[in-house]
């Protein structure tokens, strides 16, 4: 390759790098609202030997005001690449009809329990969107998930306390689809799913969305969460029901 070749390949890749950061499009999702509570959230800790129980039917879940934080960065109108942070702990209260196994301790029945069901996810998307057009617009893409989870009972009377947590990684596919009838009104469906042997996970929002301005827009609707793993230390299998409202910015 001569020189002038040479010289030519970087300044074709400088040119085509500063087109791509030209087009390139930063937005801000903050969301929150209410946890409405739990379909339910099964739990069997360890799975084999320990006790099976309903935390949604079995003791009453506590109002909860949950948020999160999206950035996400979209390059040429196609290509979004985005990091989320999503923190909830549920907490629940009551007592059990019966005496319950729960991480090889021994909890007895009728004594006032506190529980936390703490899901807090950490995840990176890429998403690729394949209808690009004024008033449609869809994407379809991979999402990497961090899931930190924890499940903790606690017996008011005696202190009894014990807790399970588990770590893990969690692919999923992520999806996108927004139409907009109007010039500020607008349909949102978006999210994470993905379902194999050992459990599942969706994470899903519906609603409207509503345009100030092209840098201002809210949105408002149903997410649900909903998914579990049964597999060798664990089982459990959660619907969590959301209100959600937020606020995206773009810069």
């Amino acid at each position: 390759m001569t020189r002038s070749t040479r010289y030519r390949c970087l300044s074709a890749a400088l040119f085509l790098l500063f087109f791509s950061t030209a087009q390139a499009q930063f937005q801000l999702d903050l969301e929150s609202g209410a946890v409405l509570g739990t379909n339910y959230n099964d739990v069997r800790i360890p799975n084999t030997g320990g006790t099976l129980f309903n935390l949604s039917a079995e003791l009453t879940a506590q109002p909860k005001i949950f948020y999160r934080i999206r950035a996400n960065y979209t390059i040429g109108n196609r290509h979004t690449f985005s990091a989320l942070y999503a923190p909830l702990t549920v907490r629940y209260e009551g007592d059990f009809g019966q005496a319950v196994n729960f991480n090889n301790v021994i909890f007895t029945a009728g004594r006032p329990l506190t529980a936390f069901y703490q899901f807090n996810s950490y995840r990176l998307t890429y998403r690729y969107r394949l209808v690009n057009k004024t008033r449609w617009q869809a994407g379809l893409g991979l999402t990497a998930k961090i899931r930190d989870a924890n499940v903790r009972l606690k017996d008011e009377r005696s202190g009894l306390d014990t807790n399970f947590d588990n770590v893990g990684f969690v692919p999923l596919i992520n999806f996108y689809v927004a139409w907009r009838p109007g010039e500020r009104l607008g349909l949102l469906l978006e999210g994470d799913a993905l379902g194999a042997k050992q459990g599942r996970a969706e994470d899903v929002f519906a609603g409207l969305t509503y345009n100030f301005s092209p840098k201002i827009a809210v949105k408002a609707g149903y997410r649900v969460v909903e998914g579990g793993a049964n597999v060798e230390s664990i089982y459990n299998f959660t619907w969590i029901n959301y209100a959600s409202a937020g606020l995206l910015i773009t810069l």
